[in-house]
């Protein structure tokens, strides 16, 4: 179990320049699961400082997302652009308490410093020339930037909670800028400054970000205070072991849902992408709540499957509750219809939600496969329906009417004992009559159990549409 003898409180930080992407997704799910099974909170902050980039439609989109996907936040959503001002001030105090100082290198010499970085192969690395210099020596007309004085010798170790112990040498780690020669902060500030103020005990997210770990805890202690625990976790990749794209499913969250997949099953998917509790692969949000902890973190990638989640998310179709799977479903099936469903058409699918889900993999699917029930007469016919519908289907169905028209109770059993009634009089297969049927009354050369089927539709209706066919002759 990971040790917390502190209140625990997480963060999720998005920069609102974009939708809520499936790997911050993973991440926020993470932070909130960890928050709620230490009985703890899960804050949201909105990172907006990149003001040309940050847009009212992505903060919507990343609030809709995660709203969808059930993920709440505790207190008043934190927007970090409102803060700057105090940002900048503290940046101005480690200045006046001599932890930073001005540094007036142009953009001249910085690319020089990074030319010759690129020539010796080494990461760019600022070479403090301003860092004891006095600014009595700056140029006329040139704003400076403000720089933390990193330690120059030693090592700065992370007891990360994934990662295990990270150290880097202090020499690898120059003295990053604090504000901007406009006097607004940077990021890095910026995030150490918000994470301290909000009282973020731990700080779950992607490995990319490790290498700031170690130079916002440098931040930390220049401030005086104490540093959250990090913990790093692997990054997502595709299926094939390449850095996630969009062909591999590095979508929005909102994709997902027109795709037709269930907020509970994705939950599920993305809590198991590098995350495990023994063989279990079908976790339910509470188990997930009272399981869920960081030991349980692999330090490998995770490998995103679409065939996997459509597995993961049939089996959620197929254990939701006929109701609200057809809530789920009917804004897909009113949008392919073009008009909402009346009183007939939502019976229908309320009757017919068992047979039909077994049958799908996610919500497009099975909107699709449920259009029989609601369209209007005649069908059209897909090609394998035509192909069925022979000319001597076609007769078939025309006798096979006129004994179903004579049943008196129109209920399951009763037309499937007509119906082998009539194969055994015309000697024919049961299929000779079952696979026209199935053509005339869904269009299609696959459905739930016709006579499931036809006793969902009524007799008026299955009568009808047999009659639509069998006339065609």
């Amino acid at each position: 179990m990971t040790s917390t003898s502190a209140p625990v409180v997480t963060r999720f930080a998005p920069s609102p320049t974009g939708f809520l992407h499936i790997g911050g997704a993973r991440t926020a799910l993470f932070n909130w699961l960890f928050a709620k099974h230490h009985g703890g909170k899960f804050l949201l902050r909105i990172e907006d400082t990149d003001r040309k980039r940050s847009t009212q439609e992505a903060i919507d989109a990343i609030l809709d997302g995660m709203g969808w996907l059930g993920l709440d936040w505790d207190d008043e959503i934190v927007f970090q652009f409102s803060r700057a001002d105090h940002h900048a001030a503290l940046a101005r105090q480690l200045l006046a308490d001599g932890k930073a100082y001005h540094c007036y290198a142009s953009p001249e010499e910085l690319e020089e410093m990074r030319a010759a970085a690129r020539a010796e192969g080494r990461p760019m690395c600022y070479d403090g020339r301003w860092r004891d210099r006095d600014p009595a020596e700056a140029p006329e007309g040139v704003k400076p930037v403000v720089r933390l004085k990193m330690p120059q010798s030693g090592e700065t170790e992370i007891a990360d909670l994934v990662q295990g112990s990270v150290t880097v040498g202090n020499e690898q780690l120059d003295d990053m800028i604090l504000l901007r020669a406009d006097g607004t902060p940077t990021y890095m500030l910026s995030v150490v400054v918000d994470d301290h103020d909000m009282g973020v005990t731990h700080i779950v997210r992607g490995d990319d970000h490790l290498t700031n770990a170690f130079r916002q805890t440098q931040l930390y202690a220049a401030l005086g205070w104490q540093a959250p625990l990090f913990a790093h976790i692997p990054l997502i990749h595709g299926a094939d072991g390449a850095k996630l794209s969009k062909r591999h499913g590095a979508l929005g969250v909102d994709a997902y849902r027109d795709m037709g997949y269930l907020p509970a099953a994705l939950r599920n998917y993305l809590l198991r992408l590098g995350w495990g509790h023994g063989d279990d692969e079908i976790i339910s949000t509470a188990q997930a709540v009272e399981w869920f902890d960081l030991d349980g973190v692999g330090k490998s990638p995770a490998r995103f499957d679409f065939v996997k989640l459509g597995n993961l998310n049939g089996i959620y179709m197929r254990e939701t509750d006929p109701a609200e799977l057809l809530a789920a479903v009917l804004p897909f099936i009113e949008e392919k219809l073009g008009h909402p469903l009346d009183d007939t058409q939502r019976a229908r699918l309320e009757r017919g939600m068992d047979g039909l889900r077994s049958r799908a993999k996610n919500l497009v699917e099975l909107a699709e496969n449920a259009m029989f029930y609601v369209v209007d007469r005649p069908l059209a016919l897909n090609a394998k329906a035509e192909k069925i519908l022979n000319d001597e289907a076609r007769s078939r169905l025309a006798r096979l009417q006129d004994a179903l028209s004579t049943l008196d109770s129109w209920s399951e059993d009763a037309i499937e004992a007509a119906v082998r009634g009539f194969v055994e009089a015309e000697g024919c297969k049961l299929g000779e009559a079952a696979q026209p049927l199935r053509a005339a009354l869904s269009g299609s050369n696959s459905s739930p159990g016709i006579f499931e089927v036809m006793d969902i539709l009524g007799r008026d209706e299955a009568l009808a549409r047999v009659a639509d066919q069998a006339r065609a002759t």
